[in-house]
């Protein structure tokens, strides 16, 4: 039976958090109330109290001291409990309704790895949700009115979210992604100036048995490299880099690039689209730019930030102890790069070659070259080679391109 985990502070939403146990049960699922309140006595019986939370948390709710203080130890026990939960095989859904009070749920919930399912209802889905949200796979519900008993509107609203709890928790329940006798999980960056390249990795990767996730946003794909359920990465697209060093869009997310050295990951790496930039529409600087579909801009990193960009890169993979290559695609970073393309600049190229050659000199990453473009289809099985080899140490025989 699916057991889906409800976080809620039992003293102010007490009676809502019961109908939706009870809508939860009627469904076929277990409950596990968590009670994060801590404020006045619980309007609903919890499974897990407050008092053991707190202790999770590695304190002792006396109720004297800042709110403040006593929330963040709800969050941090929260998250403790449903990280144990999770590992104990009793949890597969975590549920939680609230406005401003949303963080201490979404702090737990956003503690469990990507894949788990996650709905916060909230009335703070109305504004900026980036707060709450984070990137392991949370979703954001918006419960139109605020929860304050269960009324026409907002009855209609937990329904709704209780029957999508316990669907999803009964499909994970079902065939939990990444439990023993799965596929070996690697995870790899990709994006349009890229996909080619990567997707030639995935096709060879997928027929060796290996469980490709795709991350275009490179803040979930960090989450996931540090999360400790990975075989190895593929990290081929790095343009949100450029995008960190220009003040472009989608810039890296902070610890670009370290997740998998700190996990002792083996990864394999290539610079892929550190050949530009993406702008907002109008921002063309006097410098060589390339319009896109949607009307933003492209542009051309210059052989100065393409050597900058080079010392960044080595210098968050430099002291990786785990099996770690680079690739570099000589014929050019994307298919704008590629030799006859409006990107094509080897000079700006061999600036960030060498400033990569001499930041891993010395160190123990690999750094294999070929003269091919990043997203020619053999660049891209040379990529998912050297990574099976580094997960099995026997490499794979290709038919040639």
């Amino acid at each position: 039976m699916p057991v889906v985990v409800l976080i809620g502070m039992l003293d102010a939403q007490g009676p809502e958090y019961a109908w939706i146990r009870d809508r939860l049960e009627a469904a076929g699922t277990e409950v596990m109330l968590v009670d994060t309140g801590t404020q006045g006595p619980p309007g609903a019986t919890p499974d897990i109290t407050r008092e053991e939370v707190a202790l999770a948390a590695g304190a002792d709710l006396d109720g004297t001291g800042p709110e403040d203080d006593r929330i963040r130890t709800m969050a941090r026990g929260a998250a403790e409990i449903t990280g144990r939960l999770l590992r104990a095989g009793r949890l597969h859904g975590v549920l939680a309704i609230g406005g401003p009070g949303s963080a201490v749920p979404t702090t737990a919930m956003r503690a469990l790895p990507a894949g788990v399912p996650k709905l916060m209802v909230s009335s703070m889905a109305a504004d900026d949700p980036s707060a709450f949200v984070g990137v392991p796979g949370l979703t954001l519900m918006y419960s139109v009115v605020d929860i304050a008993g269960v009324t026409g509107v907002s009855s209609r609203v937990l329904a709704s979210a209780a029957a999508a709890i316990a669907g999803l928790a009964t499909g994970y329940a079902a065939g939990r992604p990444g439990t023993a006798g799965g596929p070996p999980i690697v995870a790899a960056t990709a994006a349009g100036a890229t996909a080619p390249g990567v997707g030639a990795a995935r096709e060879l990767l997928d027929i060796l048995g290996y469980d490709v996730l795709a991350f275009h946003g490179t803040a979930a794909y960090e989450a996931a490299a540090g999360g400790g359920r990975l075989a190895a990465a593929l990290d081929a697209t790095l343009l949100d880099l450029s995008a960190e060093l220009l003040g472009g869009l989608r810039p890296a997310a902070p610890g670009r690039l370290t997740a998998a050295v700190r996990a002792g990951l083996p990864q394999v790496v290539a610079p892929g689209g550190l050949d530009m930039a993406e702008f907002a529409p109008g921002h063309e600087p006097g410098r060589r730019v390339h319009l896109v579909e949607d009307g933003a801009v492209l542009l051309r990193t210059t052989p100065l930030e393409a050597a900058e960009l080079g010392r960044r890169v080595a210098a968050r993979l430099r002291d990786a102890a785990a099996p770690t290559a680079l690739h570099i695609p000589l014929r050019g970073l994307s298919a704008l790069g590629a030799p006859g393309g409006p990107f094509h600049d080897p000079v700006a190229d061999e600036a960030l070659f060498t400033a990569l050659r001499e930041g891993l000199d010395g160190s123990l990453v690999e750094v294999r070259e070929m003269d091919a473009n990043l997203n020619d289809p053999a660049f891209g099985r040379a990529m998912a080679d050297h990574l099976h080899t580094m997960i099995t140490r026997v490499p794979v025989i290709r038919a040639a391109s």
